[in-house]
C-alpha cells in the first residue's frame, strides 16, 4: 500500500527553498511614557524667552527678562509680601474647591442614581451652566457683601458645575448589564454604589476633577481683583497701577505653577486609583 501524504503550501515553499515572508506588526501605540515629559514643553518656552531676552529680541519694558523676574520674586519673598498672598489664594481657592468638590459629586450621584433627582437636579444645574459664573459677581455681592464669602461662593460654583456634568455623564454611561448582574446577585443599594457605580463613575469623575482644579485657579484670579486686600490677583491688579510688569508675570508664574502642580498630582491620584484600566495612556 502506498501511503498519502498531504503537503500544505508553507511546508512546499519550504521545501522548494522559498521562505514565506514574515509581516512585521505595526505598532500604534504611542509608546512607553517619557520621565517629566510635562515639564518639557514649559521648558522650551522658558529657554525661547530666556534666549530671545538675552537677544534683545523683547522689549524689556514690556516682557521683563527671567532672570528679572526671578529676582522680583526673592524681592518679594523676602519682604513678606508674596508669602502672604500666596497663602491667602491659596486658602480661599482651597475652601471653595472642597465646597464644590463635595456639592458635584452629591448631585450628580443624586441625579444619576435616581429618576427623580435627575428631573430636580439636572434641569437645574444645565441652566446654571448656561449662565456665565463671572456674570453672578454683582448679584453675589449684593447678597453676601465684599468679604471672603462670596470670593468663595464663586469659586464653589466655578468648580461644581465640570465634577457634576463628568461625573452624571459617567455614571450614565454604565452599561445596564452591571446593573442586570448587581440586581441577579441581590445586592444592595449600599453594595451597588461601592462596586458598581463608583467604579464605573469613576474615570468621569477624575476628569471632573481636573477641569475642577483648573478652573478654581481660574476664577481666582479675578476675584482678587475685585476689592480685595490681599492675594496674588490683588498684587498683580496693584502692579497694574504702577506699570510693574515684572510683579505681574511673577503672579501669572505662580499661578501656572500651582495649574500645573495640582493637574500633575489629580492625574497621580487617577493613574494608581484606576491603574486596574488598560488605556492608550498606560
Amino acid at each position: 500500500m502506498t501511503a498519502l501524504t498531504t503537503t500544505t503550501p508553507a511546508v512546499a515553499a519550504a521545501e522548494a527553498g522559498e521562505l514565506p515572508q514574515v509581516r512585521r506588526r505595526r505598532r500604534l501605540s504611542p509608546g512607553r511614557r517619557l520621565p517629566a515629559a510635562r515639564l518639557i514643553g514649559p521648558l522650551i518656552v522658558l529657554a525661547l524667552w530666556a534666549a530671545a531676552s538675552a537677544a534683545g529680541t523683547l522689549d524689556t519694558g514690556a516682557v521683563p527678562a527671567p532672570w528679572t523676574v526671578v529676582r522680583t520674586a526673592g524681592h518679594l519673598w523676602t519682604d513678606g509680601t508674596l508669602s502672604t498672598d500666596v497663602l491667602t489664594s491659596l486658602t480661599r481657592a482651597g475652601y471653595g474647591f472642597a465646597i464644590g468638590l463635595a456639592a458635584g459629586v452629591l448631585l450628580a450621584l443624586a441625579a444619576g442614581l435616581s429618576r427623580t433627582g435627575e428631573a430636580l437636579i439636572d434641569g437645574t444645574v444645565q441652566l446654571n451652566r448656561a449662565i456665565p459664573t463671572l456674570g453672578l459677581i454683582p448679584l453675589f455681592i449684593l447678597w453676601l457683601g465684599i468679604g471672603e464669602t462670596f470670593k468663595v461662593a464663586i469659586i464653589a460654583i466655578v468648580v461644581y458645575i465640570p465634577i457634576y456634568l463628568n461625573t452624571h455623564a459617567a455614571l450614565s454611561g454604565i452599561d445596564s448589564r452591571y446593573v442586570e448582574l448587581a440586581e441577579v446577585q441581590g445586592l444592595s443599594r449600599l453594595a451597588f454604589v461601592r462596586q458598581v457605580v463608583i467604579p464605573g463613575a469613576l474615570p468621569g469623575f477624575f476628569v471632573g476633577l481636573r477641569l475642577g482644579v483648573t478652573g478654581s485657579w481660574l476664577g481666582l484670579v479675578v476675584l482678587e481683583q475685585i476689592n480685595a486686600t490681599s492675594g496674588l490677583g490683588y498684587m498683580m491688579f496693584q502692579a497694574q497701577n504702577y506699570g510693574q510688569t515684572d510683579v505681574i508675570l511673577v503672579g501669572l508664574l505662580i499661578y501656572g505653577v500651582f495649574g500645573l502642580v495640582s493637574d500633575s498630582v489629580v492625574r497621580l491620584v487617577e493613574r494608581r486609583v484606576l491603574s486596574w484600566r488598560r488605556t492608550l495612556s498606560n
